[in-house]
């Protein structure tokens, strides 16, 4: 019988930080998760690791603070994930006084302590690179630094490194409910693919199930509901690339709501978000005509050329799990956590965690842990603000020195193609493409640049087991891929892992 010091419940990116913390620490560590890691909210974001420049309208000084100081330490540790992009806010002096925007601005520069990128300044559109696309009326921004980042890898680092250091990661396992028992919880779990019963005996449980964390909670007898939390849905969309450049757009709508435009891939546009109250399951969340033309229409507000709906190459959505603090207005909700520490039967102890973001999950972890530190005096201190994510051990961080080491290393690879895999595998690079001296020692390309070498790599090294798992977290590779390229991939997956010759064990 698995005997952990923690079952953590819930494989998006706050379980994940929690495992890799927990682990680093000494503790035992057991992870599930009902579908694919990070497959629901944590690979449905905006794609940014940012101190949130508009919860500064609501006050919100202590998170942009803790969030721009996370900024500094996920670039410190994942340079490969998480990389600067400079993001430029059209003036409309209708909604917001440039001497607004400014303040907000300059607070946003100095609220986080030392900072490594470039800070706030007034530009002019006209003739610059910065107006590409945009309506001649707009002639005056705002720049500003923050950072982009890809959601489902930052997941994938955080699950891999756990993993290393011990944890056992346990994907498309169902946890059905926990008991008291003399030495803690006695918790039931569910493999999907076998539909066999396991029970593993927890001291603790930490439930990090998002927007499914009240279900959990009424699975754990002797457990109580005392926070409240409210499900918001965010939806995107993707779209061919609107303007030149590499710089981000934020548009303040008309509504008062922003609207990000980000650069995504080479050729795309990635638009979002909404904020759609969420009053069903969120097991299904998926974007309504009404949310792609609420999108469009405020990208018309900006775009010198009209935008309409059938442009949409690729949509995605997630239920935020936000902490309930009263607000009526769901844009207004905080984006804040709150972690409620319990103890059933006043002895054993749950960990419920509700709301979060994605730039804060590190420091989230450290929290939790934290408030575990009664139930495990003995465990290490905290140690992941400066501990290289897999594949984030880049000398002094300097990515383009690192892709020019690689290009020589692997020069029958098309350059665009191992920039991709630089991204997605940083200095784990080398696992992946092994001893192949040219592209037909990759394998089957499927398309977009994904080999069946990287394919193994991810079914035994990433917990990837269908194609969607493989085309739209591990990678992105899945836009423009055709029904072809979905169904090639699909009967390579049925076949024996390692195809390709060699079993992706990194060896």
């Amino acid at each position: 019988m698995d005997e952990p010091d923690l079952l953590i419940i819930g494989g998006g990116i706050n379980g994940a930080g929690i495992a890799r913390d927990a682990a680093g620490r000494g503790l035992r560590v057991t992870l599930c998760d009902k579908g694919d890691l990070g497959g629901a909210t944590s690979s449905a974001s905006t794609k940014l690791i940012h101190g949130g420049l508009r919860y500064l309208e609501h006050y919100e000084f202590r998170l942009v603070r803790e969030s721009l100081a996370e900024r500094e330490a996920l670039m410190r540790i994942a340079p490969h994930l998480v990389r600067p992009i400079r993001i430029i806010m059209p003036h409309v002096p209708a909604l917001r006084p440039m001497w607004m925007m400014r303040l907000g601005l300059y607070l946003y520069d100095h609220l986080g302590g030392k900072r490594s990128l470039p800070g706030s300044r007034a530009i002019d559109l006209e003739g610059t690179e910065y107006g590409s696309g945009l309506r001649s009326e707009y002639r005056r921004a705002l720049a500003y630094s923050d950072c982009r980042a890809d959601d489902a890898r930052l997941v994938m680092a955080n699950m891999r490194s756990a993993a290393e250091l011990g944890a056992r990661i346990l994907p498309r396992t169902r946890f059905e409910g926990a008991t008291p028992d003399s030495r803690g919880w006695r918790a039931t779990l569910t493999g999907a693919g076998t539909n066999e019963n396991e029970v593993v005996l927890a001291r603790c449980l930490v439930n990090a199930g998002g927007p499914w964390v009240d279900e959990i909670v009424r699975g754990i007898a002797g457990a109580r509901r005392k926070a409240a939390v409210r499900l918001v849905k965010g939806s995107h969309i993707v779209l061919p690339r609107l303007y030149e450049g590499d710089h981000a757009l934020l548009l303040q709508n008309d509504d008062r709501r922003v609207i990000f435009v980000i650069p995504f891939d080479a050729a795309f546009s990635l638009v979002g978000t909404t904020d759609v109250p969420v009053e069903s399951s969120p097991d299904v969340a998926r974007i309504t005509p009404v949310e792609i033309e609420y999108l469009c229409r405020a990208l018309n507000r900006f775009f010198e050329k009209p935008v309409v709906s059938d442009q949409v190459c690729w949509t995605y959505a997630g239920v935020r799990p936000l902490h309930d603090d009263g607000e009526t207005n769901p844009s207004k909700i905080s984006r804040d956590y709150d972690l409620e520490r319990q103890q059933a039967d006043g002895s054993r102890t749950l960990l419920n965690v509700y709301g979060g973001k994605l730039t804060t999950y590190r420091h989230l972890a450290e929290h939790a842990l934290e408030k575990l530190a009664v139930d495990f005096p003995s465990m290490g201190p905290a140690w992941t603000d400066t501990a290289a994510l897999p594949g984030g051990d880049i000398p002094q961080g300097d990515f383009e020195a690192f892709v020019a080491k690689l290009r020589a290393a692997f020069e029958f690879v098309p350059e665009p193609h191992l920039r991709q895999l630089a991204r997605r595998h940083g200095s784990r690079c080398a696992e992946v493409l092994g001893t192949a001296a040219g592209l037909d020692d990759l394998g089957e390309h499927f398309a977009n640049g994904l080999y069946a070498r990287e394919v193994d790599y991810l079914r035994a090294r990433e917990w990837a087991q269908t194609a969607d798992d493989i085309l739209w977290r591990r990678t992105k590779c899945g836009l423009g891929a055709d029904e072809r390229a979905v169904s090639a991939l699909e009967s390579y997956l049925a076949g024996p892992l390692g195809q390709t010759g060699r079993e992706a064990t990194g060896d």
